[in-house]
């Protein structure tokens, strides 16, 4: 089973993640941010990613912090857990509409972090979360997880529906390239012979 744990402590958060990428999609998110743990659970639930997230950040300045430092750590914990990338299909996209939003995303397992992100949100705010806070997470995600990631959503005029489109697409992208390759289950998914 491909699993890790890694916590992450600084002046700003106290952070433990523990996933496995092998998993049904069961989850377990606290992070003190309401809208942020819904965006989580749609996360493990459509890339079946079993995750377990407990932050304390300092709220009381904003939800910044916490939602990077969060990203960084379910990126390091995705990156450990993945180990050589062995039989993997390694790449993965979806088209995922959302009532009037519609997000396509690709990826790719790379080791070679890089994110393009053409999003824009309507509002500024999704209740009291900050819209621009999508971007910051699967920024942190990208960098700390090694994915080469493009989200880009063609159509929405709700923000809460563009901001869930994206989790979900993302999600169902990272399902497909974890998933192993019955072809070639026995060997590095690249001519190099490995990644990154």
């Amino acid at each position: 089973m491909r699993k890790a744990r890694v916590e992450r402590k600084t002046t700003e958060t106290s952070i433990s993640v523990e996933l496995n990428l092998d998993g049904t999609g069961v989850y377990d998110v606290k992070t003190g941010v309401g809208f942020f743990d819904h965006m989580l659970e749609q996360l493990s639930r459509h890339s079946l990613i079993d995750l377990t997230v407990q932050a304390d950040g300092d709220l009381h300045i904003d939800d910044h912090h916490t939602v990077e430092d969060v990203g960084i750590a379910i990126g390091r914990a995705m990156l450990d857990a993945f180990g050589d990338g062995t039989g993997v299909r390694r790449y993965g996209s979806c088209l995922l509409p959302m009532d009037d939003a519609l997000t396509r995303c690709a990826l790719d397992i790379s080791k070679r972090p890089y994110l393009v992100w053409n999003v824009e949100f309507p509002t500024q705010k999704i209740g009291a979360f900050d819209t621009e806070l999508v971007r910051e997470f699967f920024t942190a995600l990208a960098m700390n997880g090694g994915l080469t990631l493009h989200v880009e959503t063609l159509h929405g005029v709700n923000s809460h529906h563009i901001a869930e489109s994206c989790f979900k697409s993302v999600a169902r992208s990272l399902r497909e390239a974890l998933e192993t390759d019955p072809r070639k289950s026995d060997v590095s998914p690249s001519t190099k012979g490995t990644l990154g």
